[in-house]
């Protein structure tokens, strides 16, 4: 398992975005942990084209702490 921190995709709204409310992603919310294996969607608006798959350590300038 990885520790997510502030500022990584795991945390922020657009990670996992077309399905907020999976078990998977609630979970890394709230525990800040996520399978090294891990990647799921990015729907950040300006990157919707490109159907971005990221890890949940991955980050970019675009993070929006999700609620």
């Amino acid at each position: 398992m990885q520790t997510i921190h502030d500022g990584q995709c795991g945390l922020c709204k657009h990670f996992g975005e077309p399905h907020p409310s999976d078990k998977k992603i609630v979970e890394i919310r709230t525990s800040h942990k996520a399978p090294e294996i891990m990647v799921d969607e990015c729907g950040l608006p300006r990157n919707a084209s490109l159907h971005l798959m990221v890890t949940p350590i991955s980050g970019c300038d675009g993070f929006e702490k999700a609620a």
